[in-house]
């Protein structure tokens, strides 16, 4: 038996953990070895949610709908400083690796859930695996940059979802070899979009619950998009009086010509109301959190997206549809590069430049496929079995 603990704590999280357990569960079956074959070892995984992320919209729900268990470990770190939910983290990560004597400690992305379960298993000398590994933005004011960064040099097995991930490490330093295993595999959350966006189109409402139906259609998906989507929640656009006051006014402007529903993460919720930021514009609708389902079919159905959000641009890449990125760097170059993601800052001005470029150049490019095959987890499974064995 090969034990592993994994360690979650927020939504995206969720969404690849989910893609890696169900390919444990085929490895456990024999399935993903062929019909009969039975493994020489099985896999059992302990789940460790560190409570990063634990109101209902933005956990709970993500459980019910991933159809994951409910966690061997809930620490109920909650919010706070960095330094604070990080400290809470390692403590209570700790005492549950102690426990448990895991082969191996998984880790996912890039928040504090991801360092915390990284530096604590380094301390106790135990293989760190890291799912998304090699990804930099080069602005080490994110506190998620420095989260990769560390992470990835604590990492024992980093599965890195492109080649330019896998490059952003070899210039670190970090390459394949005795010490490191260093695999490019694809990216797990495409394997989740491949699996559940078809049950999406089944299960969600929120199209019909927001009024978003186009007049002549009563399917579950729009024949022509009419509204926009945007997603805020980084500290860097939410903290700051200044920058969320110019987002929320392009968010306003590109409301008068169609809807712009904006799913309200609750930090940025909480600072609206600090800044007195609240919208006037009718074509902005601030809704509370969405569930995966409802997001993935927001997201299908939408015009153009306009996020900070490193997931949703990959999520916009896969659904066919313009991402508008309002940051100034993004860790995802490739879909840059393509035209398929534009970086657009925070000022009102250039965030309307780039609704009208992509309003006026449409959804024409070929998209090139840097993330793999849909068949991540199951190479991370693999690796997994064979290096920790």
């Amino acid at each position: 038996m090969i034990k592993l603990v994994t360690v979650i704590g927020a939504r995206p999280q969720f969404i690849k953990a989910a893609a890696v357990r169900r390919a444990i569960q085929a490895f456990n079956s024999g399935r993903s070895l062929g019909r009969n074959t039975k493994p020489n070892k099985k896999i059992q995984e302990i789940l460790v949610h560190t409570g990063q992320h634990y109101d209902y919209l933005m956990d709970k729900v993500f459980f019910e709908e991933l159809q994951l268990p409910h966690p061997d470990h809930h620490l109920g770190a909650g919010s706070g400083s960095h330094a604070r939910q990080t400290g809470i983290m390692l403590e209570r990560i700790e005492a549950v690796l102690q426990k448990e004597k895991p082969q191996g400690v998984v880790v996912y992305g890039d928040t504090n859930s991801t360092l915390a379960g990284a530096l604590t298993a380094a301390k106790l000398h135990i293989p760190v695996a890291h799912v998304e590994a090699g990804l930099r933005s080069y602005q080490r004011t994110m506190p998620e940059e420095i989260n990769r960064l560390l992470t990835d040099h604590l990492s024992t097995l980093l599965f890195c979802p492109t080649a330019s991930a896998v490059s952003n490490l070899e210039r670190e330093g970090i390459k394949d070899g005795k010490k490191k295993v260093v695999k490019k595999v694809g990216d797990v959350m495409y394997d989740s979009i491949l699996y559940y966006s078809k049950i999406a189109e089944t299960k969600s409402t929120i199209l019909k619950e927001l009024g978003l139906f186009s007049s002549n259609t009563r399917h579950s998906t729009l024949d022509t998009p009419h509204y926009y989507l945007a997603t805020l929640h980084r500290a860097e656009n939410t903290d700051n009086a200044e920058r969320l006051g110019s987002l929320l006014k392009a968010l306003s402007a590109i409301g008068k010509k169609a809807p712009v529903i904006l799913p309200l993460h609750p930090r940025t919720s909480k600072m609206i109301k600090v800044h007195r930021l609240l919208p006037k514009s009718e074509g902005l609708r601030l809704i509370d959190p969405v569930s995966y389902f409802d997001m993935l079919t927001l997201e299908k159905n939408a015009k153009a997206i306009l996020t900070d959000s490193g997931g949703v641009q990959k999520e916009a890449y896969w659904l066919n549809v313009p991402c508008l990125t309002l940051r100034e760097e993004t860790e995802w170059v490739d879909i840059v590069a393509e035209g398929w993601n534009r970086l657009v800052g925070f000022e009102t001005k250039t965030i309307l430049k780039g609704i009208y470029h992509f309003e006026k150049k449409g959804r024409s490019n070929p998209r090139p496929w840097v993330f793999g095959d849909g068949k991540a987890s199951q190479k991370i499974v693999q690796l997994l079995v064979r290096h920790l064995a």
